[in-house]
């Protein structure tokens, strides 16, 4: 993210009339209020001041000496960079708070360090730039594409290179789209022949019926040659196309698997699933059906207009005497088409993501009696859909018909002139019926100049959405050369700062270091950053600023695959996959055998209540597990999770939401779960950490207190409240969250 803006000349200059000698500049950054003005100015801070400047004048310069207490407050449309100066808070600048506030978060902490003069490298960032550089406006999400900026060769290149293994196969159709067209121009010659020498041919020889039989079976052959050949472009662009289509979607979820969890929740379920279907068919349809359509007519095109000159330059002018008015109309057009194809298919989504949504919450949907709202709201999106389709319909199907009626007038000048030079004896009736069979194949490609535009504009929409996909960097990426070592389970957490956006962050400072086979406790109100130490400690998200260690070994530097194949994972929400139970136990180790999978169940106090089902292991559980209570699917996962043999576990509120009887019976299969593993459990009820090696509590992303549970009950603090609090409400009767 670029922290050092170029000074214009008039703002260098009055920089350099006031600097002192020796000043070096460390950040320069925009800023965009002044008063109640939108302006251009820019924020210089050297390793002595801070200054702002704009329109070649000085309008603030205060020493950093003067300076403590550096942060950035978000206010209603912009936001302030304020300080304290003499012990009174002082407002630097302000500015618009999407472009530039992740810009000034960094420079706040180097600004720190500048106040009190302390040594090291000032903080940087090296997040990637948000904003396009030609325009200005903002980058598609976790990407660098521009849409407004984006070159469309680059997509074809790209697409282009997705067809390696398959060219040869893709490339037949259009080969074979050559043949058909040859075939259909011999067609109109042959034509000729049987008309001018045998049907108005007076002077007919004693072989007249055999000479014509031939050409009337010519004629034949040539059809069926011509349809032969369609059918076999026909397969084998079948073919291609599954196959392409096959690799496509592989590749397209092969990304989403590799995308990390920040871009998938910034996306949802409906629209991931929309790319992979809906926008990958349109592509297969263009690349294996209106491509070699395409293709073909050109051909004819270019042959067809070669012919009519060789027959009659003059008549062949009239095929293209409208063409000049549909070309420009398209063209005016074709901005308008864009944009009617973008808005069908945002709406499309829109309606795609509420049906998703509402069928994965038809528990929730059901339990407050919101059928009728669910229906309203999809018949609403569905309506609106529908009045942007019906629009467009008509739009397209009232201008693409009059558009066809332009380019085809010419025609009727041909049969005029045509009909003329008859009368007049300057062309035979073969001749004129071989003009018009030609004609008629120009036309062809020139009437689909009004749809080709529409086609295209579909197509490049689906296309581009795939690549919005492919080319997402993922913010957790392999090094080149990561490590798959076994892990002991020794973890080190060195301070880490983290937030999901980089100048808000969520964890600060956090240090921590467990050894082998300890187990951790974390503790915390709702929302101090439990679950996002453990994702850290997954690496589902990167750190901000610090280090996590397994062995000794930054976790980087570990491959993604080889780093969670030795976590396992117990999680509140337990998700179930569609299948048998034994699916789902195995899910955690895919090669145990059917011994290992019993195994694991017994030690999760699972096996009992699976024997006493219809189908026992083999019993299916449905969507989600929604067949099974929750304390059933929790030892199904916990059961899971043992057949995965990890080296750390993660227990998120595993035991949360459940009665008391079903909870003893989780806790002791997680018991046996933890036994000789390094443990990180985050627990609902704070007895339930009575166990634990030690408890690290969290309030608002910092480490308040860490030490065994009598420890911190001994000291009365943080953690004693919370104990206390939770005892008090059990006493009462009411359960309350950490």
């Amino acid at each position: 993210m670029k922290l050092m803006y170029v000074l214009p000349r008039a703002d260098e200059q009055a920089y350099e009339a006031v600097a002192s000698s020796g000043e070096k500049i460390m950040y320069c950054l925009p800023y965009d209020i002044e008063g109640t003005e939108f302006v251009e100015g820019y924020m210089l801070f050297t390793d002595l001041a801070i200054y702002r400047l704009l329109s070649g004048k000085v309008l603030l310069r205060v020493p950093f000496s003067e300076l403590s207490d550096f942060s950035t407050e978000i206010m209603y449309g912009s936001v302030g960079l304020y300080a304290k100066r003499n012990g009174s808070s002082v407002l630097l600048c302000r500015f618009i708070s999407g472009r530039n506030l992740p810009r000034y978060s960094v420079v706040v902490g180097g600004c720190e360090m500048l106040a009190r003069r302390a040594q090291g490298e000032l903080p940087a960032s090296d997040e990637p730039e948000r904003y396009c550089p030609k325009c200005g406006r903002p980058y598609l999400l976790h990407t660098k594409i521009c849409p407004f900026c984006r070159d469309n060769k680059e997509i074809y290149r790209k697409l282009w290179g997705m067809t390696r293994g398959l060219r040869l196969m893709m490339l037949f159709p259009l080969f074979a789209a050559i043949l058909s067209v040859v075939f259909r121009f011999l067609l109109p010659f042959v034509q000729k022949t049987a008309i001018n020498d045998y049907i108005l041919n007076e002077a007919r020889a004693d072989d007249y019926l055999l000479h014509f039989a031939v050409i009337i079976g010519a004629i034949i052959m040539l059809d069926l040659a011509h349809r032969a050949i369609n059918v076999l472009q026909g397969r084998i662009a079948s073919v291609s196309g599954n196959r392409f289509t096959r690799t496509l979607r592989a590749i397209l979820f092969e990304k989403i698997q590799m995308l990390s969890m920040n871009s998938i929740s910034a996306k949802t379920t409906g629209d991931l699933m929309g790319r992979i279907n809906n926008d990958v068919n349109v592509v297969q349809n263009f690349m294996t059906h209106l491509l070699p359509t395409y293709f073909a007519q050109l051909f004819s095109f270019i042959l067809a207009l070669v012919l009519l000159l060789w027959l009659n330059p003059l008549m062949c002018l009239f095929v293209f005497v409208p063409l000049p008015i549909a070309v420009f109309a398209i063209f005016k057009f074709r901005k308008s088409m864009r944009r009617r194809n973008i808005h069908a298919w945002l709406l499309g989504q829109r309606t795609n993501h509420l049906l998703q949504d509402v069928i994965n919450g038809a528990r929730v949907v059901k339990s407050y009696g919101n059928e009728a709202n669910a229906i309203a709201a999809f018949e609403a999106h569905t309506e609106a859909q529908a009045v942007v389709d019906e629009n467009n319909g008509k739009v397209f199907d009232t201008v693409f018909p009059i558009l066809g009626y332009v380019v085809r007038f010419g025609s009727y000048l041909i049969l005029l002139y045509g009909n003329i030079l008859l009368f007049q004896g300057g062309m035979d009736v073969g001749t004129l019926n071989q003009f018009n069979s030609y004609a008629n194949i120009i036309y062809e490609p020139l009437m689909q100049i009004t749809a080709i535009p529409r086609n295209i504009s579909a197509f490049m929409t689906s296309l581009s959405k795939i690549f919005e996909i492919l080319e997402e960097e993922p913010d957790v990426a392999d090094v080149k050369m990561p490590r798959n070592d076994r892990i002991k389970g020794d973890v080190e957490i060195k301070d880490v700062t983290f937030g999901y956006e980089s100048y808000n962050p969520v964890l600060k400072n956090i240090n921590l270091s467990v050894k082998s086979g300890e187990m951790i406790g974390l503790v915390g109100h709702s929302g101090c950053g439990k679950t996002t130490l453990i994702n850290l400690i997954m690496r589902l998200y990167e750190v901000n600023r610090g280090s996590i260690e397994i062995d000794g070994i930054n976790i980087k530097e570990f491959s993604q695959n080889a780093l969670r194949s030795q976590i396992g994972v117990v999680l509140q929400e337990t998700h179930l996959f569609s299948g048998s139970i034994r699916d789902n136990i195995k899910y955690g180790n895919p090669h145990a055998t059917n011994e290992e999978v019993v195994m694991a169940a017994r030690a999760a106090n699972a096996h009992d209540f699976i024997m006493n089902l219809p189908e026992g292991y083999n019993t299916m559980v449905g969507e989600k597990g929604f067949s099974l209570s929750g304390g059933e699917r929790q030892r199904i996962a916990i059961a899971r999770a043992l057949i995965h043999n990890p080296k750390i576990l993660i227990l998120d509120e595993a035991t949360a939401a459940l009665d008391t009887e079903t909870e003893k019976q989780i806790q002791d299969a997680l018991n046996k779960l933890a036994v000789g593993r390094t443990t990180f459990a985050i627990a609902h009820r704070l007895s339930t950490l009575r166990n634990a090696d030690k408890i690290l509590v969290l309030d608002h992303g910092n480490v308040v207190e860490f030490g065994t549970h009598v420890q911190l009950l001994d000291k009365r603090g943080y953690y004693y409240k919370l104990v206390m609090a939770q005892k008090r409400a059990a006493e009462s009767g009411v359960d309350i969250e950490d």
